[in-house]
């Protein structure tokens, strides 16, 4: 069980680098300014209180740790569908980015229903 933690750790500091190196590429705009500050702050975030949810100190606090990552995940989804509708010439990059916080969504909701 431990590595899948672990595994999932990684996947999220996978996704962050990720969200990182496409708003890189992103042109430096007033639009994309906001989103790209928003969309770095919530893909962080994920990964960030997953490894605080990992240290949990009990089960409720594990619960409310993987709330707050699948809202995170929730959040990070919003920002790069904003970020395609702004930049639609990086859909190629995008939709994986999308489809990746639509299955962390997915894994935290199957966390949060299996912890109460």
């Amino acid at each position: 069980m431990a590595s899948k933690k672990f595994d999932l750790e990684d996947r999220t500091l996978n996704f962050s680098k990720k969200v990182i190196d496409l708003v890189k590429k992103l042109s430096k705009n007033s639009v994309n300014f906001e989103l790209i500050s928003q969309v770095v702050r919530s893909a962080g975030s994920v990964g960030a209180n997953y490894r605080e949810a990992n240290e949990a100190l009990g089960k409720k606090d594990f619960y409310m740790r993987v709330r707050i990552c699948r809202k995170e995940a929730k959040e990070t989804k919003y920002w790069l569908e904003l970020i395609l509708h702004n930049n639609p010439e990086f859909k190629g990059i995008i939709d994986p980015l999308i489809n990746e916080s639509t299955e962390f969504i997915r894994m935290f909701s199957a966390m949060i229903k299996n912890s109460i």
